[in-house]
């Protein structure tokens, strides 16, 4: 059969970006109690095409993926990008994943229970790779006294915390998560130190961007926190240098 897709085209046009999106995949990450965690993904795959080339076959995209068996970390996610750039002859590469993590979240005397964090990473490859990890973690806050006329505070599930990183070497999701949780938790201390009730968003950016300057490994972080209201919302966001 002819290959239409690959044939050249005169009109000299390029296309940033064309390829498959929102595919349920299954996929393996590393976990560090359990050394693998299975999960299901929503997957994103997109190249920038070239003017000479009319389109791309679709199907190439999966077949890439399928390459794989599901086993996703920061050494898979370059392989996959340069796959898809060499097989689809692409000037670009990305590849976008969003998929629920869990970790195991022990109580005193209580037993436990499995959280749900959502994660994405975020790869593309042109001259160079770039690689970004994106992990959503919910904060909540025990009940206060209610307060009118003011905006949101610490009541209730309290807002979220997304932090996007950049490595120079392997990290784990859950340490991540971890601080994140501890620097709530500071926050919270430091709150009742000084006999006040209601946490900022900026304060508590501010301390997660001060755990995460001191990590070797990030070698860039983006953070915003979201504090959710029932009149307004408020949130702070920072970026590394």
């Amino acid at each position: 059969m002819k290959d239409i897709q690959s044939q050249r085209d005169s009109r000299r046009i390029n296309i940033q970006k064309v390829g498959v999106k929102t595919l349920s995949y299954p996929i393996t990450v590393r976990d560090k109690a359990q050394k693998r965690q299975h999960t299901v993904a929503t997957v994103n795959m997109y190249v920038n095409l070239p003017h000479r080339f009319k389109g791309t076959h679709m199907s190439r995209f999966v077949e890439i993926l399928n390459e794989f068996h599901g086993e996703v970390d920061i050494k898979s996610f370059n392989k996959v990008l340069g796959k898809m750039k060499q097989r689809l002859d692409a000037e670009a590469s990305h590849l976008e994943i969003d998929f629920p993590y869990f970790l195991f979240k022990a109580r005193n005397g209580e037993g436990g229970h499995l959280a749900r964090y959502r994660c994405q990473m975020h790869g593309s490859l042109e001259d160079s790779d770039d690689l970004k990890l994106s992990v959503e973690v919910p904060i909540s806050l025990p009940l206060t006294e209610k307060t009118p006329h003011r905006l949101p505070g610490s009541l209730g599930r309290w807002g979220k915390a997304i932090v996007s990183l950049r490595f120079s070497q392997f990290y784990w999701i859950e340490d991540i998560i971890l601080l994140i949780e501890e620097a709530v938790e500071a926050e919270l201390c430091s709150l009742a130190e000084k006999e006040r009730r209601v946490m900022s968003v900026e304060a508590l950016t501010r301390r997660v961007g001060a755990l995460l300057d001191k990590i070797e490994a990030v070698k860039w972080f983006s953070i915003c926190i979201h504090n959710f209201g029932d009149e307004c919302s408020t949130f702070a966001a920072m970026e590394s240098c």
